[in-house]
């Protein structure tokens, strides 16, 4: 097994079969290993620096019925929430007192923000903070609409391609999205010149070995300037609520595999990896990783843009978020630094 990482770590390509084998046949020991070199990998090309991103999270209305997904359409039980233009603007100024250079605006597919809307929105934090990265999380859109936002003034784009396999991305989503369609969205972003993330969920439900194996292949082909992925963590109203989460174990093994991979991509330690773990986000970082997001959303609505259970950070003001994650990355030998962050892709 060895002998596929030290192969992964000099061309940053295995096949199918070898990527199935290596996440099949994976054990502690060989994490170590994989960890130990992701690690010399990140500080050859990013040092110890660990780059922050202002999460808000200004709507949690959804077009779209993802089984996974705890803001869903169907979820007739959600808070819903749309934060205005002003609560956007208070964010990014808050977000910039506290240090922060990229701000991530994420949302469910909510008609509401029309182009014109997202338009106003990217204009006046472009505006008012010109040297600041923007990014946007809000879902499949047209080609037109990429455009319109990409020269309003974002700079990049975040949407997860969740999997790879057609179907099983069918088996965890409604009829009428397809895997096909959200990867042309990809290739769409990058034609328009955006800094593209992708990523997928791990452990998700009837996810195999060879379903990880596709994803690898496909971030190989795609080479995004950021992956983001974390475990699937199942929320009490949605259909999976009885399903077995993704393990820390699995998903940690997966970012190692990435940072290998793909040695100059932008690489989160999300906050999906610690509600499965106190330590996760850490360890994440300790795996490969080099991005954590704290939150800048309102407190009083942080609970309910909830796609998951019991997601942490929720009750923190954005400087309890900022200060308490400089302290644990600082507990672990990371310095969390005052930049955009941009990928060396």
């Amino acid at each position: 097994m060895r002998q596929w990482i030290d192969k992964l770590r000099a061309t940053g390509e295995l096949s199918r079969e070898e990527w199935t084998a290596l996440i099949e046949g994976r054990t502690p020991k060989l994490a170590e290993y994989l960890f130990a070199q992701a690690r010399e990998v990140r500080h050859i090309h990013y040092g110890h620096d660990i780059y922050i991103r202002g999460l808000i999270e200004f709507t949690n209305y959804c077009k779209n019925d993802c089984l996974y997904c705890g803001i869903r359409k169907s979820n007739e039980k959600a808070n819903r929430y749309r934060l205005s233009l002003e609560e956007i603007k208070d964010c990014c100024r808050a977000g910039y007192d506290l240090g922060f250079r990229t701000f991530v605006l994420q949302g469910g597919e909510d008609g509401y923000y029309t182009d014109e809307r997202m338009e106003e929105i990217i204009r006046t934090i472009r505006s008012g903070y010109p040297d600041c990265a923007i990014t946007l999380s809000v879902g499949e859109r047209e080609h037109e609409s990429y455009q319109r936002f990409f020269d309003a003034g974002a700079d990049r784009y975040l949407l997860r391609h969740e999997t790879y396999d057609a179907e099983h991305y069918g088996k965890l989503h409604p009829a009428g999205m397809t895997a096909e369609h959200r990867q042309n969205c990809l290739w769409d972003l990058k034609q328009i010149g955006y800094q593209v993330g992708t990523g997928f969920m791990v452990g998700s439900p009837f996810q195999t070995p060879e379903n990880l194996a596709d994803d690898m292949l496909f971030l190989k082909k795609l080479n995004p300037q950021m992956v983001g992925i974390g475990p699937f963590i199942p929320h009490h109203d949605t259909p999976f609520a009885d399903r077995d989460a993704g393990t820390l174990e699995l998903t940690l093994f997966m970012l190692g595999l990435i940072r290998l991979m793909l040695p100059r991509v932008l690489l989160p330690s999300t906050t999906a990896l610690g509600t499965i773990d106190p330590k996760g986000r850490e360890l994440g970082i300790l795996a490969g990783a080099n991005v954590v997001m704290p939150n800048l959303s309102p407190t009083d609505v942080r609970k309910d843009y909830a796609l998951y259970d019991n997601k942490i950070c929720t009750g923190d003001e954005a400087a309890e978020c900022r200060m308490c994650m400089e302290r644990r990355m600082k507990s672990i030998g990371y310095d969390v630094v005052v930049s955009r962050g941009d990928s060396l892709v």
